[in-house]
């Protein structure tokens, strides 16, 4: 069974890929949201020449053979271009196979808890506490996530006072019985991060997102060392000898990949293996309602050393209206702070034709 055509479909903010073959089977996945319409003409110029007439079973050789065709440029668009493809060759396998890819991972479906993870900043410590206590009671959730300091930006808060203000406003809000994780978004130095990480630990914090540049792993470990609270990273790592780095040096608690950034499901897995080999357990990054968060899904149903929990984006229309009407039924109900992996073969869930037809079609196809 050969790869027979790639498409993209593609806005400014997502792209879907779908795969057919020489015998008519197809797969749909997804490359990394945001500049996707960028990294779509990657999937056209640097990944479908090295895949068109390939087997389309052999995934795990078309994701290694890829990045050393085109090892001058081992960057994140190459990436995430190779998670588009890898992602709709796991649909097809499991619709082949009639299963769903959580259980050709070795998995089963079934529920997972959820925590609700805040995008904002734009919003005051008070407005904050009261939006996730009345999401609480909507939705049943028992874990939250909420931003502090400045995306990179260090040192200086998003406000004057607001990490100071809102740790102890969202607790209050939220009381004692929730989980409470917050990301800083590589915003403080390590003398910064651990001082906000004392008052993370005052008020039973349990999880301290990317404290330093994600990329200075030497501070990272320094904070890591310095408090008793899970430190954690690594969505936007997709190299895996950086990886290996990470895992090797403990620079955090608990690794965060994220299934688009990184390349996909199978490279996702290898990382997920060494973290579990170092007996680091696997929280992934999945911060909107694309498809990421399914795969993370998927994911999270199979690997052995799955974290506590799926991370779920609170976020609609009025933050990112984009990933409004992308499927023709959406895979995210929230019950009890529970989403759950269904039993349907491949992913499980179809893209919305509407959105299809107004989104730009590209074509590679085998000569």
């Amino acid at each position: 069974m050969k790869i027979a055509t790639i498409e993209t479909f593609t806005d400014p903010f997502v792209c879907f890929v779908r795969v057919g073959t020489d015998d008519g089977a197809e797969g749909w996945g997804q490359v990394a949201p945001y500049c996707a319409d960028i990294t779509a003409q990657v999937v056209h110029r640097q990944v479908a020449p090295h895949a068109l007439g390939r087997d389309a079973l052999d995934v795990e050789s078309l994701v290694e053979i890829i990045p050393e065709r085109e090892h001058k440029f081992p960057g994140s668009y190459l990436a995430r271009a190779i998670g588009g493809l890898d992602t709709a060759l796991w649909d097809l396998k499991g619709k082949l196979e009639g299963k769903p890819v959580c259980e050709l991972l070795g998995g089963t479906p079934g529920a997972l808890r959820v925590y609700a993870s805040s995008m904002r900043r734009d919003i005051t410590p008070d407005e904050e506490g009261a939006r996730l206590a009345r999401l609480r009671e909507r939705h049943g959730y028992d874990a939250f996530k909420f931003r502090v300091g400045a995306e990179c930006g260090r040192d200086v808060d998003e406000w004057p006072g607001r990490t100071e203000a809102v740790v102890p406003a969202v607790r209050a809000a939220l009381g004692d019985d929730v989980d409470l994780l917050v990301d800083a978004n590589s915003g403080f130095s390590p003398r910064r991060a651990i001082e906000v990480g004392r008052l993370l630990e005052d008020h039973g914090v349990c999880h301290y997102e990317e404290p330093c540049p994600y990329w200075e792993f030497e501070q990272t470990r320094e904070v890591t060392e310095a408090l008793s609270i899970d430190v954690t990273g690594g969505e936007q790592d997709c190299h895996l000898w950086n990886w290996r780095r990470m895992i090797d040096m403990r620079v955090v608690d608990v690794i965060q990949p994220d299934v688009c950034y990184l390349g996909g499901m199978t490279r996702t897995l290898k990382v997920a293996a060494m973290a579990r080999a170092a007996g680091l357990p696997c929280t992934p990054h999945s911060a909107n309602l694309s498809m990421v968060t399914l795969f993370t899904m998927h994911l999270l149903r199979a690997i052995p050393n799955a974290g506590k929990y799926l991370e779920f984006s609170i976020e609609g229309p009025d933050y990112y209206p984009w990933q409004e009407g992308l499927f023709v039924e959406s895979p995210y109900a929230v019950t009890d702070g529970r989403v759950r992996v269904s039993d349907a073969p491949g992913w499980g869930v179809a893209v919305n034709p509407d959105w299809l037809a107004r989104a730009r079609r590209q074509l590679s196809e085998a000569a």
